[in-house]
């Protein structure tokens, strides 16, 4: 198949090119910013130097999606630093430009990577289907551009009934070599990564947060049985497993501070706002409100079966930031010259350096 990956050069895009390098697939990587194309597994594809969210990037992308096979939509601004391009322009915008291009293009298959951020809270401990609405959590900028995506997907299938799309929901994916991307959306430079998992660590949670995760790699490996299989709708993805406070507490550090909610969201504001740390308190809103979700679809339907589960996953990535991993693509590259100047400079930014996830 001739295939075309949108943000190849993130988190999933390189696992998914890990996925598929050893087969006979024409691949093709759309990003803003190239990686090193020489070194594993950015050299298994061909690759367009791309801003989704302009007019410049439509115009060229219809061109590019001619004669797809399929076309997967992984690029989304997660967290963006206050000088990329703003998050609406790349996740509204740049959506929906690919959604035009794909129309006019008349491309078979459309794979789109969303999120259990998506939909709409439930019963603390309860896994919700695939049908659980998609209204999102009113707080997080994440989860209300993910609800949006789904809307665009719902009008987009209306319309177009001759692409069949399918949606994958994910929770947290992780892995050793997005450890550089981590680091810079939750500690920054003001924090040493090294610090993260050492037993002596505190981590202030509130008693009854729960969360699943899910490795990078099983992530990919989903997409290409959608892709083999032309799989259609919405499925949900999690490694076995749902993480406590106590659980996810002894795996980032050692010690669990018991703390209410309400006190580390004060804190995280506090410290987003004065720039010590990147991580907006909108992202303790999701984590708190978000569903757990259930991947019985995923297993029955797709034959999907995740090599890793929750705990191997976290216990992945804080090795990853205690070593400095990362991939030969900007948004993977281990974060450089973190010194002491660095970290002094941070804390007297005075500022965000982090974009907004109000």
């Amino acid at each position: 198949m001739r295939i075309v990956i949108t943000g190849a050069t993130g988190n999933v895009g390189t696992a998914l090119l890990h996925a598929l390098e050893s087969g006979d697939d024409d691949l093709i990587g759309v990003a803003r910013r190239m990686p090193d194309t020489t070194a594993e597994p950015y050299r298994a594809a061909g690759w367009s130097a791309l801003d989704l969210g302009d007019d410049v990037g439509r115009a060229k992308l219809t061109e590019l999606v001619e004669g797809a096979d399929a076309v997967v939509h992984l690029a989304w601004a997660i967290s963006p630093e206050r000088a990329d391009p703003p998050m609406w322009r790349t996740n509204d915008h740049g959506t929906r430009n690919v959604l035009a291009a794909v129309a006019a293009a008349g491309v078979p298959h459309l794979v789109v990577l969303s999120s259990v951020a998506a939909y709409g809270p439930a019963p603390r401990w309860k896994k919700v289907t695939e049908d659980w609405p998609c209204d999102g959590v009113a707080t997080s900028a994440y989860s209300r551009g993910k609800a949006g995506l789904e809307a665009l997907l719902d009008r987009f299938e209306e319309t177009h009934p001759g692409t069949g799309v399918a949606r994958l929901r994910p929770c947290a994916i992780l892995q050793r070599q997005a450890a550089g991307e981590f680091e810079r959306w939750l500690l920054g430079p003001a924090v040493p990564a090294g610090v993260v998992g050492r037993r002596w660590l505190p981590v202030p949670l509130w008693a009854d947060l729960r969360a699943q995760a899910v490795h990078s790699a099983d992530v990919a490996e989903a997409i290409r049985l959608v892709l083999e299989r032309r799989f259609t709708g919405a499925v949900n993805l999690a490694a076995p497993g749902v993480l406590a406070a106590d659980a996810l507490a002894g795996l980032l550090g050692g010690i669990r501070v018991p703390a209410p909610r309400s006190l580390v969201r004060l804190a995280a504001h506090a410290a987003w706002r004065t720039g010590a740390f990147p991580l907006h308190p909108g992202w303790l809103d999701l984590a708190d409100r978000a569903p757990l979700v259930d991947t019985t679809l995923a297993e029955h339907v797709l034959g999907w079966k995740p090599r890793y589960d929750a705990a191997g996953v976290v216990a992945e990535l804080v090795a990853g930031l205690q070593s400095g991993e990362g991939a030969a693509s900007p948004p993977l590259a281990p974060p450089r010259g973190h010194g002491l100047l660095r970290r002094l400079r941070s804390l007297a930014r005075g500022g965000p350096s982090h974009q907004s996830q109000s």
